[in-house]
């Protein structure tokens, strides 16, 4: 048995958070149909895993979709505010329908707001929120950290997790509700550590001289002699002293801050003078928050990834498994029926 066994899910496809989101509940046991577009590529890999497409044109049958979405208990949507109110499938009309239906809604800006018709993508959702500037080497321009960050993470995840919520409120109340999930808002909840640093006076706000964004010695990325990188996060004062015993040097006080840009040269100088692997073996015994920087390729390979199964193999290559690790009920991708025999489970004729 999954968590989320018996949980039906419409998912009208959009792009990355919203197919991350239905991926998640999927993995967790969720019967999810993807409704997507005639003649729309089926997308290939891990985001489409354990579904059936049904293609669907809304402009013209509409009905159609509302008579699957009263058979769900959540729609997903990603399409900017307004399309699914012209298609005849807002919240007024699909929970009209069901008003035990959870209506989760994927957007960058949000559903209201001077910015909510507009477009954008993950680096624009960092960019205004304050992100992507503190992603940055002092004296450089800021480094998008991939489309991670907004997309996934302050998007698909805070998606699943407001679905989870109201799932769980409509066991009280019997209703449901609507789901506002916004990239800005997911962004920003991201942040809070910083912002809470921030507060305390910990962190200055100009890129590259913070603790934890490269401006420190003890929480950066070295080259090593062969052209790979080691990640150091030795923040701790016993990481910090185990990082000096691994690279042989004595420093000054670790949070002696006008002395950092001369304690990073020292450190740096230290990494050059060997390979990574000749460093992995030297810091493994050591618990020192000092780690190998592996590519994607490399990535499956590593014995700790192996020994948890963190990437599993599958027809194209290899994908994150399942996860969180749930000891009596675990998540697990699936695979999708026929789109026909899930039709017929939710009494929906074919």
């Amino acid at each position: 048995m999954k968590p989320l066994q018996g949980i039906r899910v419409a998912e009208f496809v959009g792009l990355g958070p919203g197919p991350f989101a239905a991926m998640l509940l999927a993995d967790g046991g969720a019967d999810v149909l993807r409704i997507d577009r005639p003649r729309s590529p089926v997308d290939g890999g891990a985001l489409t895993r354990g579904r059936p497409v049904l293609n669907l044109d809304l402009k013209k049958d509409a009905g159609r979709g509302l008579e699957i979405v009263r058979a769900a208990d959540v729609l997903i949507e990603g399409f900017r505010p307004g399309v699914m109110e012209r298609l005849g499938l807002g919240p007024d009309d699909c929970r009209a329908a069901n008003p035990g239906l959870i209506y989760g809604r994927m957007t960058g800006w949000g559903q209201e707001g001077p910015r909510a018709q507009q477009a954008g993508h993950d680096i624009n959702y960092l960019g205004l929120t304050g992100a992507l500037r503190s992603f940055a080497r002092a004296g450089q321009a800021p480094v998008p950290p991939l489309n991670v960050v907004a997309d996934y993470g302050g998007g698909g995840l805070l998606l699943a997790f407001g679905i989870l919520a109201a799932l769980q409120a409509r066991t009280t109340t019997g209703r449901g509700q609507v789901v506002d999930a916004a990239m800005v808002d997911g962004v920003s909840l991201l942040m809070t550590g910083i912002w809470s640093r921030r507060a305390q006076g910990r962190w200055p706000g100009k890129p590259g001289h913070n603790e934890l964004d490269t401006g420190a010695p003890f929480y950066d990325v070295y080259a090593t002699s062969d052209g790979c990188y080691m990640p150091v996060g030795s923040i701790e004062p016993q990481f910090w002293a185990r990082l000096q015993q691994g690279l042989g040097i004595d420093l000054p006080d670790q949070w002696d801050r006008a002395r950092w840009p001369e304690m990073k040269q020292i450190v740096a100088e230290a990494f050059a003078t060997r390979t990574r692997a000749e460093w992995t073996t030297v810091f493994d015994p050591l618990d020192a928050c000092v780690t190998p920087v592996l590519d994607l390729a490399e990535a499956p390979q590593d014995a700790h990834l192996a020994a948890r199964g963190t990437l599993v193999s599958a027809p194209d290559g290899p994908q994150p498994a399942a996860a969180p690790r749930l000891s009596e009920t675990p998540f697990a991708p699936g695979s999708p029926d026929d789109v026909e025999e899930t039709l017929a489970r939710w009494g929906v004729p074919a």
